[in-house]
């Protein structure tokens, strides 16, 4: 298997993860949102706190099929390196206000590394293919 279908199903499978974690927030917020790792969560008003966090992930989910449908996979991996800074907050805010210390790291820390990773395969896709590029000109010359 290649590089660029590792990437591609990599990043199919996290759009679709977290397309289903966001509408999940957005649509029975009740049911997933004891899955984060929080050892509480906001009552009254500030549950609205949670269709902030389904709107976040849906748009996530939504630009890592926008940028794979537009074949920008370059711009795909530097923009999956940068979400990848969203779970890893999410680890440091559940350790920091006393969460599940499983769920920040095998949850967000885990989901964290693993967008990394298609990030940097999305990048390294480019390089490799450049330097194919290069040494078919050069055997040509």
């Amino acid at each position: 298997m290649t590089i660029s279908r590792i990437a591609t199903a990599l990043s199919l499978i996290g759009a679709a993860f977290i397309l289903y974690i966001g509408i999940s927030y957005l649509v029975t917020p009740e049911t997933i949102a004891n899955g984060f790792g929080l050892p509480q969560w906001p009552t009254g008003d500030a549950v609205a706190f949670m269709n902030l966090k389904g709107v976040r992930d849906t748009v996530s989910g939504l630009i890592i099929l926008v940028l794979l449908a537009t074949k920008q996979r370059y711009a795909l991996g530097i923009v999956t390196l940068v979400i990848a800074l969203i779970p890893t907050g999410d680890m440091l805010t559940v350790l920091s206000w006393g969460g599940s210390a499983a769920a920040a790291f095998g949850i967000h820390g885990l989901t964290a590394a693993l967008v990394a990773v298609t990030g940097v395969l999305l990048i390294r896709e480019r390089t490799v293919a450049h330097r194919q590029d290069s040494q078919r000109v050069a055997v040509n010359a």
